[in-house]
C-alpha cells in the first residue's frame, strides 16, 4: 500500500501537466481520482467506513466533475496547499523552545552521536529557509492559479482576471519547475554541508536520502505533534 501510495503521489504533476497541456477534462478526472486514492487508501486497507464513504462519494462525484468546468480546480489544491502546509511545518519548530525540524532530522541521522559544533546554528538556518522557499512557492502557485485562463481560480468563479496568466504556465510552475527548484536546493545544500561539516555518517547524496526518508516520518511527527524541546 505504501509504495501504491508513493507512485500516484509521484505520478500525478506529470498527469496534472498532461491535463492541463492536453486540455483533457478525463485526464483532470484521472487526477482527482489518483489524489483521493492517496488521501483514503491507508484507511481503505484498514477497513475504516469513513474512507469507505469518501470512496463512494468520488466515484459519485466523478462523473459530474467530468462534465463541469470545475474539474480543475481540485488541480490547483496540491502545489499551493501542500506548500503552505510544510511551511508551517518548518517554520512552527522555530518557536523559542522547540526544535527546528531540521535539527531533529539530524539529530536522527547521526544518533546515537551527538551533533558537531556549528551543526544545531546551521540546521535552524537551513529550517529558516525551507520555511521562506515553500512559502514563496506556494504563493506563486496560489497567484498564478488564480489568474489562469481559461479555468483558473477567478475564471470559473465567473471573475475576470484583470491579470491573465496562461493556464499551461501555472502548470509548468506548479507541476514541473517547483520540483526542480526543491530538488536543487536539495543537492545545492547537500554540497555545501559536505564542505562545511566534512565528519557525516553517511557515504554520498544516495545514502543520504535514503536515511533522510527512513527517518523524515518520525521527525515530522514529532513537529507537528509539539515541536520538541530545543
Amino acid at each position: 500500500m505504501r509504495t501504491a501510495i508513493i507512485v500516484l503521489a509521484a505520478a500525478f504533476p506529470l498527469a496534472a501537466h498532461l491535463s492541463v497541456a492536453w486540455a483533457s477534462p478525463a485526464l483532470a478526472v484521472a487526477c482527482i481520482a489518483m489524489l483521493g486514492l492517496v488521501v483514503l487508501l491507508p484507511g481503505l486497507a484498514a477497513g475504516r467506513w469513513r474512507a469507505l464513504a469518501g470512496a463512494a462519494l468520488l466515484a459519485a462525484a466523478l462523473p459530474w466533475l467530468a462534465r463541469s468546468n470545475l474539474v480543475w480546480l481540485p488541480l490547483y489544491a496540491p502545489s499551493a496547499l501542500g506548500d503552505f502546509a510544510a511551511c508551517w511545518l518548518f517554520a512552527h519548530t522555530l518557536a523559542a523552545g522547540r526544535t527546528p525540524l531540521i535539527t531533529r532530522l539530524v539529530e536522527l541521522l547521526h544518533a546515537p552521536e551527538p551533533l558537531p559544533a556549528g551543526v544545531p546554528a546551521y540546521t535552524r538556518r537551513l529550517t529558516a529557509l525551507w520555511a521562506g522557499l515553500l512559502l514563496v512557492l506556494g504563493g506563486a502557485s496560489a497567484l498564478l492559479a488564480l489568474f489562469a485562463v481559461p479555468h483558473g481560480i477567478l475564471a470559473l468563479m465567473g471573475v475576470r482576471p484583470w491579470v491573465a496568466v496562461p493556464q499551461r504556465a501555472w502548470s509548468l510552475f506548479a507541476n514541473c519547475l517547483e520540483y526542480v527548484l526543491v530538488a536543487a536546493l536539495m543537492v545545492g545544500e547537500y554540497l555545501w554541508r559536505r564542505h562545511l561539516f566534512p565528519d557525516q555518517p553517511y557515504s554520498g547524496f544516495f545514502d543520504f536520502m535514503r536515511r533522510v526518508i527512513a527517518a523524515a516520518p518520525r521527525a515530522g511527527m514529532a513537529a507537528v505533534r509539539r515541536g520538541g524541546p530545543a
